[in-house]
């Protein structure tokens, strides 16, 4: 067998189709007296050509065959060909899924959430590099206890909006943020805060059960693509398996100027948190699917 730290090559079970060899996306891998051997240096692990071997020849180590086994339903691991697949009842799903702002007061597994976890790590990230990490808040105790190191964010920064002279001489400077948060947001989260502090209104995450943080480790090309792109798959499978999801925008940007929050939840410091997804049983329904604006569309000729 061809050992390397990116892929494992058993000659003694390879036919020398070349098949590896024509889907590998850095051409790392050549044929040698007949069979297929690892020649290349940048191997991304990306596992295309274990996935196009027709004898089981190539096995790639740094991909954990368990996070592609699910608790709470059994997965169908068989390559779906291009055109295969319902894509009505894909718009249908990707139509459907809506933003939840009411929840019931049930519990989610666990379960669930490992395996929306698993669901969300199947989506692309630039060179494979799949730096992303997810933080779980699994109880509505730990997402109040989360919510209330938001809300103490945000009640420093509505003390400080509401002094006028310093909301000027920052615009002075150049630095209109507060002033801007001021005039868009400032009423809204005020409000928002004293319904929390008045009677336990959860205006931040709506009761949500339970949330997934999303974050990614430094070195990727495009952490953001890479961290958003797996919120979308966790979005999706969310509505799927019966959960409403919502992200929370207000608290990805305190933890972006806050980074004791991110630090309280046991995310290190070099992470940058992305998204935030409130998770439940919802407590709404809707007659159709979600409509969108117009979209401008452009062509490029060359």
């Amino acid at each position: 067998m061809e050992m390397n730290d990116s892929i494992q090559i058993a000659a003694d079970l390879c036919t020398g189709c070349g098949s590896c060899i024509y889907v590998c996306p850095f051409k790392n891998i050549d044929m040698v007296d007949g069979k297929a051997a690892l020649t290349g240096e940048h191997c991304i692990s990306c596992g295309h050509c274990a996935a196009v071997c027709t004898e089981a020849a190539i096995q790639v180590p740094a991909i954990d065959d368990g996070m592609g086994d699910y608790k709470t339903f059994n997965a169908d691991k068989n390559w779906l060909p291009y055109g295969q697949y319902d894509t009505a009842g894909l718009v249908r799903l990707m139509g459907s899924r809506r933003s939840c702002r009411n929840f019931l007061d049930r519990s989610v597994d666990r379960s669930m959430l490992e395996d929306l976890v698993k669901i969300g790590i199947t989506a692309p990230s630039g060179t494979n590099s799949q730096l992303w990490t997810f933080t779980i808040v699994p109880t509505r105790k730990a997402v109040v206890a989360f919510a209330g190191h938001i809300a103490s964010y945000f009640r420093k920064l509505n003390s400080m909006a509401e002094k006028a002279s310093l909301r000027t001489v920052l615009k002075l400077v150049g630095k209109g943020e507060l002033d801007e948060y001021y005039r868009s947001y400032y009423p809204l989260v005020k409000q928002a805060i004293d319904e929390w502090d008045d009677s336990g209104k959860d205006r931040l995450f709506h009761g949500a059960a339970s949330a997934i943080i999303v974050s990614m480790k430094p070195g990727a090309s495009c952490p953001a693509e890479d961290a958003l792109l797996a919120t979308q798959n966790i979005l999706l499978a969310s509505h799927s398996i019966g959960l409403g999801s919502c992200l929370i925008g207000f608290a990805v940007s305190a933890i972006k100027q806050a980074p004791e929050i991110k630090l309280s939840t046991g995310i290190p410091s070099d992470e940058t948190v992305y998204a935030v997804i409130a998770l439940g049983y919802p407590n709404e329904s809707y007659r159709t699917v979600a409509g969108r604006k117009k979209a401008e569309i452009r062509d490029f000729a060359g």
